[in-house]
Protein backbone atom coordinates (compact mmCIF):
# COMPACT_ATOMS: atom_id res chain seq x y z
CA UNK A 1 0.00 0.00 0.00
CA UNK A 2 1.51 3.54 -0.71
CA UNK A 3 2.14 6.13 1.58
CA UNK A 4 -1.10 8.44 0.52
CA UNK A 5 -3.56 5.52 0.28
CA UNK A 6 -2.17 4.57 4.19
CA UNK A 7 -2.95 8.39 4.91
CA UNK A 8 -5.82 8.27 3.31
CA UNK A 9 -7.06 5.70 5.03
CA UNK A 10 -6.27 6.45 8.67
CA UNK A 11 -7.67 10.07 7.79
CA UNK A 12 -10.79 8.09 7.28
CA UNK A 13 -10.48 6.09 10.05
CA UNK A 14 -10.34 8.68 12.35
CA UNK A 15 -13.59 10.60 11.26
CA UNK A 16 -15.48 7.26 11.79
CA UNK A 17 -14.18 7.54 15.20
CA UNK A 18 -14.97 11.18 15.62
CA UNK A 19 -18.72 10.21 13.82
CA UNK A 20 -19.00 7.71 16.63
CA UNK A 21 -18.02 9.32 19.19
CA UNK A 22 -14.53 9.02 21.84
CA UNK A 23 -13.95 5.47 23.06
CA UNK A 24 -14.80 4.94 26.66
CA UNK A 25 -12.09 3.75 29.29
CA UNK A 26 -13.36 1.76 31.31
CA UNK A 27 -10.56 2.08 34.12
CA UNK A 28 -11.35 5.98 34.31
CA UNK A 29 -14.63 4.92 34.44
CA UNK A 30 -14.94 2.62 37.25
CA UNK A 31 -13.65 5.87 39.04
CA UNK A 32 -16.23 8.45 37.54
CA UNK A 33 -19.10 5.90 38.23
CA UNK A 34 -18.39 6.08 42.13
CA UNK A 35 -21.43 8.39 42.51
CA UNK A 36 -23.59 5.91 40.66
CA UNK A 37 -23.35 3.07 42.74
CA UNK A 38 -25.72 3.78 45.52
CA UNK A 39 -28.40 3.39 42.49
CA UNK A 40 -27.07 1.19 40.35
CA UNK A 41 -24.71 -0.94 42.28
CA UNK A 42 -21.29 -1.55 42.36
CA UNK A 43 -20.89 -3.65 39.09
CA UNK A 44 -23.92 -2.17 37.42
CA UNK A 45 -26.24 -4.66 38.86
CA UNK A 46 -28.82 -3.19 41.11
CA UNK A 47 -30.28 -4.73 43.95
CA UNK A 48 -33.96 -2.49 43.94
CA UNK A 49 -35.91 -3.26 41.19
CA UNK A 50 -36.77 0.30 40.07
CA UNK A 51 -33.40 0.99 39.36
CA UNK A 52 -31.73 -0.14 36.34
CA UNK A 53 -29.23 -2.74 36.34
CA UNK A 54 -26.33 -1.13 33.58
CA UNK A 55 -24.09 -4.24 33.80
CA UNK A 56 -23.28 -5.82 29.87
CA UNK A 57 -25.59 -3.03 28.23
CA UNK A 58 -24.13 -1.26 24.98
CA UNK A 59 -21.66 1.36 25.77
CA UNK A 60 -22.82 3.84 22.89
CA UNK A 61 -26.44 3.32 24.17
CA UNK A 62 -25.44 3.99 27.67
CA UNK A 63 -23.82 7.14 26.24
CA UNK A 64 -27.10 7.81 23.99
CA UNK A 65 -29.04 7.78 27.30
CA UNK A 66 -27.02 9.72 29.55
CA UNK A 67 -26.90 12.89 26.70
CA UNK A 68 -30.80 12.50 26.74
CA UNK A 69 -30.98 13.15 30.50
CA UNK A 70 -28.25 15.48 30.54
CA UNK A 71 -30.09 17.28 27.69
CA UNK A 72 -33.63 16.97 29.45
CA UNK A 73 -34.81 15.11 26.16
CA UNK A 74 -35.53 12.02 28.63
CA UNK A 75 -37.49 12.99 31.64
CA UNK A 76 -35.79 12.32 35.19
CA UNK A 77 -34.43 14.63 37.93
CA UNK A 78 -32.24 12.15 40.04
CA UNK A 79 -30.77 11.63 36.47
CA UNK A 80 -30.64 15.07 35.39
CA UNK A 81 -28.86 15.91 38.23
CA UNK A 82 -26.05 13.09 38.28
CA UNK A 83 -25.55 13.89 34.50
CA UNK A 84 -25.17 17.54 34.42
CA UNK A 85 -21.50 18.06 35.28
CA UNK A 86 -20.44 15.23 33.05
CA UNK A 87 -18.64 15.54 29.64
CA UNK A 88 -18.81 13.27 26.79
CA UNK A 89 -15.95 11.78 27.51
CA UNK A 90 -16.98 11.30 31.36
CA UNK A 91 -19.80 9.79 29.60
CA UNK A 92 -18.13 7.30 27.77
CA UNK A 93 -15.81 6.37 30.29
CA UNK A 94 -18.68 5.49 32.63
CA UNK A 95 -20.68 3.22 29.86
CA UNK A 96 -17.65 1.52 29.29
CA UNK A 97 -16.69 0.65 32.50
CA UNK A 98 -20.66 -0.64 32.82
CA UNK A 99 -20.64 -2.66 29.44
CA UNK A 100 -17.11 -4.29 30.43
CA UNK A 101 -19.32 -6.09 33.53
CA UNK A 102 -21.73 -8.81 32.93
CA UNK A 103 -25.28 -8.79 34.28
CA UNK A 104 -26.80 -10.75 37.27
CA UNK A 105 -30.05 -12.15 35.60
CA UNK A 106 -32.80 -12.97 38.10
CA UNK A 107 -35.67 -15.71 38.20
CA UNK A 108 -38.75 -15.28 36.23
CA UNK A 109 -42.21 -16.08 37.28
CA UNK A 110 -42.86 -19.11 36.32
CA UNK A 111 -46.65 -18.44 36.04
CA UNK A 112 -45.99 -15.95 33.65
CA UNK A 113 -43.50 -17.85 31.48
CA UNK A 114 -45.68 -18.98 28.63
CA UNK A 115 -47.47 -15.44 27.78
CA UNK A 116 -44.26 -13.72 28.11
CA UNK A 117 -42.23 -16.00 25.81
CA UNK A 118 -44.85 -16.03 23.50
CA UNK A 119 -45.17 -12.31 23.26
CA UNK A 120 -41.30 -11.91 23.03
CA UNK A 121 -40.31 -14.30 20.34
CA UNK A 122 -43.47 -13.96 18.06
CA UNK A 123 -45.50 -10.86 19.89
CA UNK A 124 -49.65 -10.67 19.52
CA UNK A 125 -50.64 -11.12 15.64
CA UNK A 126 -53.96 -9.84 16.44
CA UNK A 127 -53.38 -6.83 17.84
CA UNK A 128 -50.76 -5.84 15.92
CA UNK A 129 -48.02 -5.66 18.70
CA UNK A 130 -45.04 -7.13 16.57
CA UNK A 131 -41.95 -9.67 18.19
CA UNK A 132 -39.52 -8.12 20.67
CA UNK A 133 -36.80 -10.46 19.53
CA UNK A 134 -37.08 -8.85 16.24
CA UNK A 135 -35.26 -5.83 17.69
CA UNK A 136 -33.25 -7.32 20.92
CA UNK A 137 -32.12 -10.88 19.94
CA UNK A 138 -33.31 -13.95 21.03
CA UNK A 139 -31.50 -13.80 24.15
CA UNK A 140 -31.62 -10.58 24.66
CA UNK A 141 -28.65 -8.87 23.77
CA UNK A 142 -29.87 -6.21 21.81
CA UNK A 143 -28.40 -4.84 18.45
CA UNK A 144 -25.50 -1.88 19.64
CA UNK A 145 -24.87 -0.99 16.02
CA UNK A 146 -28.88 -0.58 15.24
CA UNK A 147 -28.95 1.06 19.27
CA UNK A 148 -31.31 -1.35 20.79
CA UNK A 149 -30.77 -2.11 24.05
CA UNK A 150 -29.87 -5.42 25.97
CA UNK A 151 -32.82 -6.37 27.92
CA UNK A 152 -32.29 -9.75 28.99
CA UNK A 153 -31.61 -10.13 32.72
CA UNK A 154 -33.24 -6.73 33.63
CA UNK A 155 -35.57 -5.87 36.56
CA UNK A 156 -39.07 -6.83 35.74
CA UNK A 157 -40.29 -4.15 38.02
CA UNK A 158 -38.27 -1.64 35.89
CA UNK A 159 -39.07 -2.86 32.49
CA UNK A 160 -42.52 -3.18 32.73
CA UNK A 161 -42.32 0.36 34.21
CA UNK A 162 -40.89 1.74 31.31
CA UNK A 163 -43.00 -0.53 28.79
CA UNK A 164 -45.80 1.58 30.76
CA UNK A 165 -43.91 4.85 29.90
CA UNK A 166 -44.11 4.15 26.66
CA UNK A 167 -47.70 3.04 25.89
CA UNK A 168 -48.84 5.76 27.66
CA UNK A 169 -46.82 7.63 24.64
CA UNK A 170 -43.47 8.28 25.72
CA UNK A 171 -40.42 8.99 23.41
CA UNK A 172 -37.05 9.55 24.93
CA UNK A 173 -35.36 12.62 22.47
CA UNK A 174 -36.89 15.35 20.34
CA UNK A 175 -36.99 16.75 16.88
CA UNK A 176 -34.34 14.59 14.75
CA UNK A 177 -33.21 13.22 18.04
CA UNK A 178 -36.26 11.22 18.94
CA UNK A 179 -37.27 7.91 18.82
CA UNK A 180 -40.48 6.68 18.66
CA UNK A 181 -40.29 3.03 18.23
CA UNK A 182 -41.22 1.56 21.61
CA UNK A 183 -44.09 4.11 21.57
CA UNK A 184 -45.45 2.48 18.47
CA UNK A 185 -44.29 -1.25 19.45
CA UNK A 186 -46.06 -0.99 23.19
CA UNK A 187 -49.36 1.13 22.29
CA UNK A 188 -51.45 -2.22 22.09
CA UNK A 189 -49.69 -4.06 24.92
CA UNK A 190 -51.69 -4.99 28.09
CA UNK A 191 -51.30 -4.77 31.27
CA UNK A 192 -50.86 -8.95 31.28
CA UNK A 193 -48.67 -8.79 28.35
CA UNK A 194 -46.23 -6.59 29.98
CA UNK A 195 -45.91 -8.02 33.42
CA UNK A 196 -45.47 -11.14 31.38
CA UNK A 197 -43.11 -10.18 29.03
CA UNK A 198 -40.88 -8.14 31.70
CA UNK A 199 -40.74 -11.20 34.17
CA UNK A 200 -39.75 -13.43 31.01
CA UNK A 201 -37.36 -10.83 30.40
CA UNK A 202 -35.67 -10.77 33.51
CA UNK A 203 -34.76 -14.52 33.62
CA UNK A 204 -33.83 -14.07 30.24
CA UNK A 205 -29.57 -15.03 29.40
Amino acid sequence: MSRSSLNLLIGFAGLIATAAGAAGDPEVGATRAVTCIACHGQDGNSVNGEWPKLAGQHEQYMVRQLKLFKTGERENAVMLGMSIALSDQDMADISAFYASNEIKPGIAEESRVRLGQRVYRAGNAASGVPACMACHGPSGRGNPGSDYPALGGQHTTYTAAKLREFRAGAVWGRGDNANAVMRTVAAELTDAEIEAVASYLEGLH
